[in-house]
């Protein structure tokens, strides 16, 4: 078995790692800390929990400390290694990485993001630093207006790339690696290889090392994954009725929208539910605080938008609910990573609308699986799900839909007519919402044409 102290790193860094409490690498940091202390540049395809940001973050500490004091030099110290990340939360993350494996080595560490005034981070660059992690925006403003020098940078890292491919910062990545020395050492890591991130890798990395750890298709193996189907108008009611299992030590749950962060969060406590909730759309200190308090166990429930997806670093996450299926099906993989780390055992739930079939089947689609839902309430062409009677019993079916007027020629009709096929999409099928009740669920199961007429279930 490979231990940290084989791995040729300063002593001091390596200090830092025992104090950690760590003895073994992951299999990313195995693998790409040699070719790293080795000089090459690195493509490697692996998610958020893998130990990723150590896998970066100590080789070039190591080559930052043993690398020769330009003693020509007046002023102050001018940045080496250049680590871009997607969001300031991933970029205070990695930051502190660097500080807690770097200490007593003397280098200083800035972090650059937006949402907060510049003027404490224009005055920490002008003191000097050794490493600056920035995300991309406010990088390229404080560059525009002469704050940054990157002319001494040898180590240029390019985290969560495809996310940050996403938000829209391909140009400023580009102009920022215009502005980089040719002679450095490029690291790009992304959760998934889109072509547009190779064709990115190809203009930025010379002769790189590929390594791929844990495929994004894959989800983590220690993760027990259930799926819900339910209308959107009894999500609120399931999950109040699962948070009551107090296995539900530290919850993560996923919306959509940034409004309905805030909603969700807000019910749940008026409920008795310790939560909060982070998005775009907050300051940093109302995110730093709404994390804090997550870590703490002040607040049991974290509700999110996917801006969390990456970089959330908060240990012993028992579940992840996804409220809202993702649009972005790797999303979903991202998700679920925040529960299941460290070989703990982790639990992801996932509620699916009638509206949101499309985005399970994209999701089953990447994971190579089919999810079966709770209870055997799997009617996805129809809309099945589970609703949440009064006295807080979970029932799986059909949830109750808007109520739609009956065929008046409906009753009473032989099953043979009601199923009939017609080429015109009249006279032959029944309305979606027809149909006679099943005996003890009390609720309307829709019957389906097998015609392509009016009564045949939408797909969509």
């Amino acid at each position: 078995m490979l231990h940290f102290s084989s791995l040729d790193l300063a002593s001091p860094i390596l200090d830092a790692v025992t104090r950690e409490g760590y003895d073994t690498p992951t299999p990313i940091q195995a693998q790409a800390i040699p070719p790293i202390l080795a000089g090459r540049d690195m493509l490697g395809c692996a998610q958020t929990g893998t130990g990723k940001t150590a896998a970066f973050a100590l080789p070039i500490l190591h080559h930052l400390h043993t690398a020769p004091t330009d003693t020509t030099r007046r002023g102050p110290a001018v940045a080496r290694a250049l680590i871009l990340s997607p969001t300031r939360e991933l970029a205070t993350q990695i930051a502190d990485s660097f500080d807690t494996y770097g200490r007593g080595l003397g280098l200083r560490t800035a972090v650059i993001f937006g949402g907060v005034k510049q003027t404490p981070q224009v005055r920490r660059l002008r003191a000097g630093v050794d490493i600056i992690v920035a995300t991309p925006g406010r990088l390229m403003d404080l560059m525009d207006q002469g704050y940054v020098d990157l002319r001494g940078v040898t180590h240029f890292v390019l985290d969560e790339a495809d996310r940050m491919l996403d938000m829209g910062f391909i140009q400023p990545i580009r102009r920022i690696g215009a502005a980089l020395p040719t002679q450095r050492q490029t690291l790009l890591f992304s959760a998934t290889m889109p072509p547009n991130i190779s064709r990115l890798a190809d203009s930025l990395l010379r002769d790189p090392a590929r390594i791929a750890v844990t495929p994004v298709a894959s989800a983590a193996p220690k993760i027990a994954q259930s799926l819900y189907m339910v209308d959107n108008q009894h999500k609120l009611a399931l999950l109040q009725k699962l948070l009551d299992d107090r296995t539900v030590e530290r919850a993560l749950v996923f919306t959509r929208t940034k409004h309905g962060a805030d909603n969700l969060s807000r019910k749940l406590s008026r409920s008795g539910v310790a939560a909060d909730s982070i998005h775009g759309n907050k300051s940093q200190a109302q995110r730093q605080r709404a994390l804090e308090a997550f870590r703490s166990g002040r607040a049991r429930v974290l509700v999110a938008t996917d801006v969390a997806a990456r970089g959330l670093d908060v240990d012993a996450i028992s579940h992840v609910f996804n409220y809202n299926l993702p649009n972005e099906p790797e999303a979903y993989v991202h998700r679920i990573g925040r529960t299941g780390r460290a070989g703990a055992l982790g639990i992801a739930i996932s509620f699916c609308d009638r509206e949101e079939r499309g985005f399970l089947r994209a999701i089953e689609q990447l994971v190579g699986a089919r999810m079966t839902a709770e209870g055997g309430g799997d009617d996805r062409r129809s809309g099945g799900g589970a609703r949440v009677e009064e006295g807080g019993r979970t029932e799986s079916g059909v949830a109750p839909r808007r109520r739609q007027r009956r065929n008046p020629n409906a009753n009473g009709r032989p099953k043979s007519a009601t199923r009939s096929r017609s080429s015109h999409g009249s006279g032959g099928g029944a309305p979606a919402g027809g149909g006679s009740r099943k005996p003890g669920k009390g609720v309307a199961r829709p019957q389906r044409s097998r015609g392509g007429g009016a009564g045949r279930p939408s797909r969509g």
